[in-house]
């Protein structure tokens, strides 16, 4: 895209000009790939596996094709999560750039496809943006689109397992001075089990700091059966999206799963206050990766991911303890999600 400035960045921070800026363009996208090794993602899988019960991080659904069927999932109608904070951050756009101020450095772990943030950029009008994702392919798609609808906006994407390390890369913070905002929409926080969560919260008030501020979504504890129905839709995206795991460790460890023999599986546990996603072993069976060897007994499964649910008094206090305050909140009229304003 000729209007694009692109500045690729490898991991030893070294910069490499492939598209020349043209003066008369305000707009510069620089691409920063930091991403974790194959061999990293090898060793997650294989100790996880050699656990029992077997679990992955969740963070190895979003490979390409991961991310796609996860912005399927997005757009199904029992998937309330989206739509519902789509709406609360619609509403209160005008609110969140009173609060915030204009003229930020805006932070999003976790950006994917980027669409979320389109609500805030006009009343923001940040200095820069920073969104950060596992999976580059999605990542570059992304911000091009949105190079291209916000010509103003300098762009600094960054390919990288934010859950391990947020760095900003230099030229973000070499060319803004304003208040540092982080946005992790999407209730990705409720992948961490509750200890994590403060230490993940913990790591963005580190990074936003002196008094800078986290806008958060938040998924709310409601009925089970609007929840079960959210991640147990009925056209089986979701199943696709967990089965694609597997075929994502064939594809790149070289295993040999058979995505027949597995089957998708996601339960409310109440006493948690979790969903629970499971890979569901249909049979006795064997598994190999590389030279390593699995055997799962019929019915045994593969925790993928747990999607904790929080009221929204015990989120504040959770924040507080990560070293926030609560500065606003918002609340669809079903009570089903909830946006989170904190500064440090």
């Amino acid at each position: 895209m000729d209007n694009i400035a692109y500045a690729i960045t490898d991991s030893e921070s070294t910069e490499v000009i492939t598209n020349t800026r043209n003066s008369l363009n305000k707009n510069k996208l620089c691409f920063h790939d930091l991403h974790s090794t194959t061999s990293k993602f090898a060793s997650d899988v294989l100790q996880g596996l050699d656990k029992r019960p077997a679990s992955i991080p969740p963070k190895y659904f979003y490979d390409a094709k991961g991310s796609q069927l996860f912005d399927a999932i997005t757009k199904l109608p029992e998937y309330y999560q989206s739509r519902t904070e789509i709406t609360i951050l619609q509403d209160n756009a005008d609110e969140i750039a009173h609060h915030v101020g204009t003229g930020s450095l805006l932070i999003e772990p976790g950006g994917g496809s980027c669409a979320k943030v389109h609500i805030l950029l006009e009343g923001l009008k940040p200095m820069a943006y920073v969104p950060m994702d596992i999976s580059s392919q999605h990542l570059r798609l992304a911000t091009e689109e949105l190079a291209t609808a916000f010509p103003w906006l300098e762009i600094h994407a960054t390919c990288t397992d934010f859950t391990q390390s947020m760095v900003l890369p230099p030229t973000a913070v070499e060319n803004t001075e304003g208040t540092k905002v982080a946005f992790f929409p999407g209730s990705s926080i409720g992948n961490f089990d509750p200890a994590s969560a403060v230490k993940f919260l913990t790591s963005i008030a580190q990074l936003v700091k002196p008094e800078g501020y986290l806008l958060i979504g938040v998924d709310l504890k409601k009925d089970k059966n609007i929840l079960h129905a959210a991640y147990n839709d009925a056209l089986g995206i979701t199943a696709q999206f967990n089965l694609n795991l597997l075929q994502r460790i064939n594809h790149e460890l070289d295993a040999d799963f058979d995505l027949s023999g597995w089957q998708h599986k996601a339960i409310y546990n109440e006493q948690a206050g979790r969903i629970e996603m499971h890979l569901l072993s249909l049979r006795e069976q064997q598994v190999s990766i590389g030279q390593s060897r699995f055997a799962f007994a019929n019915g045994e499964t593969i925790h993928s991911e747990n999607s904790y649910k929080y009221s929204t008094r015990e989120f504040i206090k959770l924040a507080q303890h990560a070293g926030f305050q609560s500065v606003a909140l918002w609340v669809d009229a079903d009570n089903l999600f909830s946006v989170h304003l904190f500064r440090v």
